[in-house]
């Protein structure tokens, strides 16, 4: 019994290691996907903000983050990895936690391994604001911003929920019927908030509103680009959602692992093809941008609760949220609230969505589910805004008109990452 509870625990630490790694990857698609969806003279800066966005997001969640969250920080509290301590004691530790559990039950792995899984949600939240505050903000306040979102604003409203923590004291969200599976809204709603928050502060692009009330479409530069970053984020979802299953090693959860990556595949395709036949009706075009928002669309959707839909609801879920993405973009730019990449409208409405579709099929209570949303919303937008308020007064957020006119690159790089071409 011994060696299948060591075989079981080495089968479900690989797996969520890879889980992790593909969430990690999901960076290169969120870095792809915005460098197309910006104009070439913003490239480099983007680029540059998805790389050091996420660099900050590891050391921070491992300073603090992760001890506010789960109580279980290495730094601060200076627990010991467990690849520190001996073979012989870490393997007499797991099987005694193993059989605890029991052989069917719990989820035993190692805090490095949990760490490093959560530690590449936490990015992702982060990447979330980098798209919506793209071409106009400087980068050294939004690295700043990146600092306090991920040692403090994601890990305490993810500790409220994922981490079982009374929020101030009075209530935990579990008690009172929320569920997010794999992060709708912890991840990806509290992400769009601080976007959000970061955009009403900053103002629009300049020449994105007339005065009388037009809009003016700015494109992106490199839609090969945008296309890329959308499939590797759909592919990269598969670790999203599958790896939150947390175990592998028993038959009732490798079924679930294989229902969470059906569902998640087929909401993809639903939103995606959702969103190309509402842009065609609406515009009278097959918009591609659209088309590549409504995948990601449907994926948010999915993964408040992945694994109780069948595959067709699954589906319908996912092309629900398809349609929703392109009333919600063209409803935020008739208010005047310029998001290049579409972020706040896939991430924070279609994740309120997933959060409102987990009762149709799970045992979440709508009631539990609305103030779960509201808990998490109000808290990150709240004091993103806070936050963004002292940046602006401290160190300014937006970059000059001058430096805005000639791409954030040259003004906060120094370097173009398309040189030979002229600027648009």
């Amino acid at each position: 019994m011994d060696q299948v509870l060591e075989l079981q625990y080495a089968i479900d630490t690989f797996y969520f290691l890879v889980c992790g790694a593909l969430v990690m990857w999901m960076a290169a698609g969120f870095a792809m996907l915005e460098a197309g969806l910006v104009r070439s003279k913003n490239t480099a800066e983007i680029l540059t903000k998805n790389v050091a966005l996420f660099a900050i997001s590891c050391i921070m969640y491992l300073i603090c983050g992760y001890e506010i969250m789960y109580g279980g920080g290495y730094f601060l509290s200076g627990i010991a990895l467990d690849g520190a301590a001996s073979a012989e004691a870490l393997t007499a530790t797991v099987l005694a936690e193993s059989k605890e559990a029991g052989f069917d039950g719990g989820s035993v792995y190692s805090n490095a391994s949990d760490f490093f899984f959560q530690v590449v949600f936490v990015a992702t939240a982060m990447s979330i604001v980098s798209g919506a505050v793209a071409e106009r903000m400087k980068l050294w306040a939004f690295l700043a911003f990146a600092v306090v979102m991920t040692a403090f604003i994601y890990p305490m409203e993810g500790g409220w929920t994922w981490g079982g923590n009374a929020v101030f004291g009075m209530y935990t969200l579990g008690d009172l019927g929320f569920s997010d599976f794999a992060g709708s809204g912890i991840v990806h709603m509290a992400g769009a908030a601080a976007a959000l928050a970061g955009v009403l502060i900053l103002g629009p692009r300049k020449g994105k509103y007339g005065a009388d009330g037009s809009i003016k479409p700015i494109p992106g530069a490199n839609l090969p680009l945008a296309t890329l970053g959308t499939f590797i984020l759909w592919m990269g979802w598969f670790g999203f959602n599958g790896g939150s299953v947390l175990k592998l090693g028993d038959i009732a959860n490798a079924n679930a692992v294989a229902m969470v990556f059906l569902n998640t595949n087929t909401a993809a395709a639903g939103g995606a093809v959702a969103a190309l036949i509402t842009a065609r009706i609406l515009f009278g075009k097959a918009d591609l941008t659209m088309l590549l928002n409504g995948a990601l669309a449907g994926l948010v959707a999915i993964t408040a609760e992945p694994s109780t839909p069948t595959p067709l609801e699954a589906t319908l879920f996912g092309a629900i949220g398809g349609t929703l993405v392109v009333f919600s973009i063209v409803a935020l730019d008739k208010l005047k609230i310029d998001d290049p990449v579409g972020a706040i409208s896939v991430h924070g409405t279609c994740g309120l969505l997933g959060l409102l579709l987990v009762p149709v099929t799970g045992s979440a209570s709508f009631s539990g589910q609305l103030i779960g949303a509201a808990t998490i919303f109000v808290w990150v937008f709240v004091v993103s805004l806070v936050v963004w308020i002292a940046l602006k007064a401290i160190m300014g957020i937006r970059v000059s008109e001058e430096e805005e006119y000639q791409g954030v690159d040259l003004g906060e790089c120094g370097v173009e990452a398309y040189p030979e071409f002229v600027n648009n």
